[in-house]
């Protein structure tokens, strides 16, 4: 503007400082930017360290202009306010060549050195779907990332309270490496959240690594662990009682056929961890993963099931049946089973009466969401079970 006084006098000058960052919050990085120009009192604001304690940064394959320039916005911000960073989310959208994940990877490099330098307060790192197996990832740049991101966890390993490295898709060497710099200053961490499903490689047996149980035996306070079955057996449950009992409230386990999932588990390490971490609920997301016997193997009545998703994608074999699960299975869990969701290809079996069974079983079933076929009577009958208080759901999709 060309007089420097207008704007004081404009009542959007003398917003008070609450709204004005309330304005502020809701503004991209460029926007903030731009805003920061209009008076004096704006430009303080977009100083004020309650905007820049979360951070997202988005990495597009095939970036229009907009979004180079949007990438470029948001790490200029990280790196000029990372002092009061606390929550950083780095996103991956469709990763295409290798010259992309090298670029990544630089870039990466220099933010990560910055932040291990001039941060002191992030608390929360995500960095999701890096899918480091895929042939864009040339050997020397994807070692050369996972060097600098296991620098950059042991930096902060002292605060971290929450990691999120869903889809890396790591060796199994490779993830221990990382998870184990968070335990490197103190032999022990005590991140309270940890996601790595889909962190190892496909087809790996991860439960019969004792690497990866030695790197397990260093987390002392787990209150919400996110994998996969694959890294599951009775050592693994007996370290997680042994360490994080007294914390344990969630543990989220993925089941995909194209996973390891033939490991026999006791049911008294089941019961033995339950017993000692009374707050912990069980939720299992399978894909593909239908055959009754698979099934039984792993549905242990010990187990404290909370949800049940159970996914066919596509999958159609007219010799499959859906049946015995239905009426076998699923109703062990009847006292504690708080959310089921099933998407099936039935077209050969109807399977309205056995879902019905279920559903008025499950004394604490809340939420429901059927992709099968079923029949306008079975929602009829369901719509009158719920009036009638025969069933609790609150939610039917």
């Amino acid at each position: 503007m060309e007089d420097d006084s207008e704007p004081e006098q404009s009542c959007w000058a003398h917003l008070p400082d609450v709204c004005l960052r309330r304005v502020f919050h809701w503004l991209g990085n460029r926007d903030r930017s731009r805003a920061a120009l209009v008076c004096r009192k704006w430009n303080w604001a977009l100083y004020s360290g309650s905007l820049w304690r979360s951070g997202t940064i988005t990495f597009y394959g095939r970036p229009s202009r907009a979004h180079a320039l949007e990438l470029q916005s948001a790490l200029r911000h990280a790196k000029k306010f990372s002092k009061y960073l606390e929550h950083l989310e780095v996103k991956l959208l469709n990763p295409y060549n290798t010259a992309f994940t090298q670029k990544f990877q630089v870039t990466m490099r220099s933010l990560l050195s910055h932040l291990g330098e001039c941060n002191s307060r992030l608390v929360s790192l995500s960095i999701k779907y890096l899918e480091l197996d895929r042939l864009i990832w040339k050997n020397v740049v994807r070692a050369q990332f996972i060097k600098n991101l296991a620098t950059f966890l042991r930096r902060v390993s002292k605060r971290l309270d929450y990691l999120n490295l869903k889809g890396a898709r790591v060796t199994l060497e490779e993830g221990c490496e990382l998870l184990n710099s968070l335990t490197c200053l103190r032999d022990k961490s005590f991140i309270s959240e940890i996601n790595i499903e889909d962190f190892f490689s496909l087809h790996l047996p991860v439960y019969s690594s004792t690497l990866f149980h030695q790197t397990m035996s260093k987390f002392h306070s787990l209150v919400i662990l996110t994998f996969n079955y694959n890294c599951i057996s009775d050592e693994l449950l007996d370290i997680l009682r042994e360490q994080s009992a007294h914390s344990l409230c969630t543990l989220n386990i993925k089941c995909h056929i194209h996973d390891p999932h033939g490991q026999v588990i006791w049911g008294m390490s089941w019961a033995n961890l339950a017993k000692k971490a009374p707050k912990l609920n069980v939720n299992f997301f399978f894909e593909r993963v239908l055959n009754h016997d698979h099934l039984a193997r792993i549905l242990l009545v010990e187990i404290p099931v909370r949800s049940i998703s159970l996914r066919s994608c596509y999958f159609s074999d007219p010799d499959w049946t859906m049946r015995p699960t239905l009426t076998n299975l699923l109703p062990a869990y009847c006292h504690v089973l708080q959310k089921l969701t099933l998407e099936l290809n039935n077209d050969h079996q109807l399977l309205d009466d056995e879902l019905l069974q279920l559903i008025l079983s499950c004394k604490r079933l809340l939420f429901l969401e059927v992709w099968a076929f079923l029949s306008v009577t079975f929602m009829e009958r369901l719509l009158q079970n719920r009036a009638e208080k025969k069933c609790i759901l609150t939610t039917i999709k």
